[in-house]
């Protein structure tokens, strides 16, 4: 039996219903018969009753009698005859009943969920740009056409990307939005639905991964988080390069632990690696400062036979950057508290209610002070927000120092000295020139630490190579502040450097690792850090820190060497002039400008023992270019450097902090949100993995922190601009 096509099921001819009046043929389907009266009908969900066979009509008879050509249609339909003489059609896939006078017939088949034989319809495609995948910037044009199965996917997807509660479906608002979006779209899922939706793209994403992490080595990262009901969650996330030379960062686990012991935690990774199949792990960084980790410690005894382990784990422990210097800011913050708190105080003040904030503005305005930072107040927990508070603050000094002038409730906030260390809560009048300079200068010295919290913190670039920088540049600003004649600042970076080289010292403080990633810049090499450890150390320091640094990119090299291959040695002449005989053929110029470049990268590494030697006597790469990507280049030295490439493919992936740009200057714990806490844990590390995995290919837009309360503030003052007739009280209230 053949499939009728579109245009059978819509007859062209007008035609008769037996025992019906003529109708048109799109309201009836074509068969012949007259003068009847037309009843109006409805379908019935009476499925087809067992009669007897004498009793079934088949339509083709009566068709056959007569002499028109049957439709085709009614191959798919039965008439039946009742006890009581009235006729029924059944549709045979899906036994829906139909009086015989009924013109709903025709679109049956359309919408029959049985019809073995429908096809979809071919809908005409529609022109939209679609991000770009791989994480690069910039648009494709793509076709596309809508499709129920598509229109669910992504919405699961976008509950899990943005974090919505999975009611949000059921929501007028959003169900209104999409008939008008998409009218086609009517049978929105439930949140049960959604739900269940979510694990089964968990399900499928985690199989992709873990076909991804297949005998890789990768570099991991740890943090803990809380619910707000005080249950203990462990965040296990995993870094390494891909063989395209891209950088790659994967929750593989949130999941529940006892407690937030070292010994628990270490377990539990253990844990999460065999659930994964991972059995090469290069480094752990963990946000303890402790030399002595418990958690890595035991990582190391339980995981040294493993297939993977490189060197019986000598570099495994890696401190955490951002909580280090989050405990060296601290310092500098308690020397000068008093100052700042005058500061935050006068802040206060004007941005206590839109009124003070208008004089204030209007001061400003005066002052032709120009300024796109609004004031902020910080966050006790987050010190880059006293940062920031600062640094707004003080460009508007002449603006706080006329309100003192020329604003009595602006004096009268502040209590006298005496009341103020009675009370604990202000401290003692306005800020004054002294607490100004102080400001000044110590917002000029937290931007080191602020620039450099921002740069080692990035989750989507490499961090290895670069973080030395800040390292250093940070250890010359101790040494010219302990020459200051400024008491304070003299004795704030005295105290600060104890810290600071209590983690980072020389030696055996800091993890070599750091220093190897330098080496393998081609920018910098072992000349980078001969020059800054000179201006630092004396000569006798800086020679046995360069040996060291060479000693364990040398051992790193001959591991992957002799897993590699038990012989690796440094190509031949003959084989290196071979490789660029090709190129540039066509121009003889470009091909003897080649041929010259190699000739003096040969003669530089003649006598060389390995890939190593050969590297680090080649020229460093003349480039000052911030935009050169290190993974680049080596993803096209590769063939030059196969085994050295391998060892640079494992140190650039390793992560120097355990938490994002937004994370980085708390002194806080993390804690989960409110909607997070009142799931089960398999459905919050579903939710939660899973939205890391479909972001992946992403970039992520590093904010400033405070960017979204200065946004907050253009929109009340929009707001107040919109209400203008409102009462004043009613304004005071929103600032309340």
């Amino acid at each position: 039996m053949d499939p009728p096509t579109p245009s059978e099921v819509l007859p062209k001819d007008t035609i008769h219903v037996a025992g019906a009046q003529p109708i048109d043929a799109t309201q009836a389907i074509g068969t012949k018969d007259v003068n009847a009266t037309q009843a109006a009908v409805t379908p019935s969900s009476v499925e087809n009753p067992s009669l007897s066979p004498n009793n079934k009509v088949e339509l083709s008879e009566k068709v056959a009698s007569s002499h028109r050509k049957k439709s085709r249609d009614w191959d798919h339909f039965e008439k039946i005859e009742d006890k009581e003489g009235q006729c029924r059609i059944f549709c045979n896939y899906c036994k829906k009943e139909y009086l015989v006078e009924s013109s709903n017939l025709l679109s049956h088949l359309v919408n029959c969920p049985k019809y073995p034989y429908k096809e979809l319809p071919k809908r005409q495609k529609t022109l939209s740009f679609e991000p770009t995948q791989g994480g690069e910037e910039g648009l494709n044009l793509v076709a596309t056409s809508f499709t129920l199965e598509a229109g669910r996917k992504a919405l699961t997807e976008m509950i899990i990307i943005d974090g919505l509660p999975f009611k949000f479906v059921e929501n007028y608002g959003f169900r209104r939005f999409c008939n008008v979006l998409q009218p086609e779209f009517c049978n929105i899922p439930s949140h049960l639905t959604v739900a269940r939706d979510v694990v089964n793209i968990y399900f499928a994403e985690r199989e992709k991964l873990r076909e991804a992490l297949r005998g890789r080595r990768v570099c991991l990262t740890t943090d803990t988080w809380t619910s707000i009901q005080n249950i203990s969650y462990l965040c296990l996330t995993c870094h390494f390069i891909d063989d395209d030379w891209k950088l790659n960062k994967r929750i593989l686990n949130f999941c529940l632990v006892d407690d937030q012991k070292e010994e628990t935690i270490g377990r539990k990774i253990e844990t999460c690696l065999l659930e994964w199949n991972i059995d090469s792990i290069f480094t752990l960084t963990v946000d303890n400062a402790n030399s002595d980790s418990t958690t890595v410690q035991f990582l190391k005894r339980v995981t040294k036979d493993w297939k993977g382990t490189v060197l019986g784990h000598e570099f495994l422990h890696m401190r955490c950057c951002a909580h280090i210097v989050n405990l060296v800011v601290g310092d500098a913050l308690k020397e000068l508290d008093v100052s700042i708190a005058r500061v935050r105080d006068a802040v206060r003040y004007v941005k206590s209610s839109p009124n003070r904030f208008q004089v204030f503005k209007n001061y400003a305005a005066k002052l032709n002070i120009e300024s796109m930072n609004l004031l902020c107040l910080d966050v006790p927990t987050r010190w880059d927000s006293t940062y920031q508070m600062l640094e707004n603050a003080e460009k508007f000094k002449k603006a706080f120092e006329r309100l003192e002038d020329e604003d009595s409730n602006y004096r009268v906030y502040f209590r006298d000295k005496d009341e103020c260390q009675n009370s604990g809560t202000l401290c003692g009048g306005p800020p004054n020139e002294e607490d100004w300079k102080n400001c000044k200068s110590l917002v000029k010295f937290l931007k080191l630490f602020y620039d450099a919290a921002k740069r080692f913190s990035g989750s989507m670039y490499v961090t290895s190579n670069a973080f030395f920088d800040d390292i250093f540049v940070i250890q010359t600003n101790f040494d010219q502040l302990i020459r200051s004649h400024d008491y304070i600042f003299s004795s704030m970076a005295r105290n600060m450097k104890r810290k600071f080289e209590r983690y980072w010292g020389i030696r055996n403080k800091i993890n070599l690792l750091l220093y190897v990633a330098v080496a393998l810049d081609p920018r910098k090499k072992l000349t980078y850090l001969q020059f800054c450890f000179s201006e630092i150390y004396n000569d006798v320091v800086v020679n046995g820190m360069l040996d060291e640094v060479k000693d364990a990119l040398t051992r790193l090299y001959e591991h992957h060497a002799s897993i590699d291959s038990p012989s690796v040695q440094v190509e031949s002449e003959d084989e290196t002039s071979m490789i660029q005989v090709h190129v540039n053929y066509d121009d003889p110029c470009k091909l003897i400008a080649s041929r010259y470049r190699r000739f003096l990268e040969e003669r530089q590494s003649m006598g060389c023992k390995n890939e190593v030697d050969k590297f680090l006597a080649e020229n460093c790469e003349g480039t000052d270019d911030e935009k050169f990507d290190i993974l680049s280049w080596w993803k096209n030295n590769s063939s030059r450097y196969r085994i050295l490439s391998q060892v640079a493919r494992d140190v650039l992936a390793v992560p120097f902090s355990t938490v994002v740009y937004e994370s980085a200057f708390s002194t806080g714990g993390r804690i989960l949100d409110p909607f997070c806490s009142s799931l089960s844990p398999k459905m919050i590390q579903a939710l939660i993995c899973t939205q890391n995995w479909l972001q992946a290919s992403v970039p992520i837009s590093l904010r400033k922190a405070m960017d979204d309360v200065e946004q907050f503030e253009e929109y009340d003052l929009a707001y107040l601009d919109s209400e203008s007739g409102s009462s004043s009280s009613t304004i005071t209230d929103l600032y309340a």
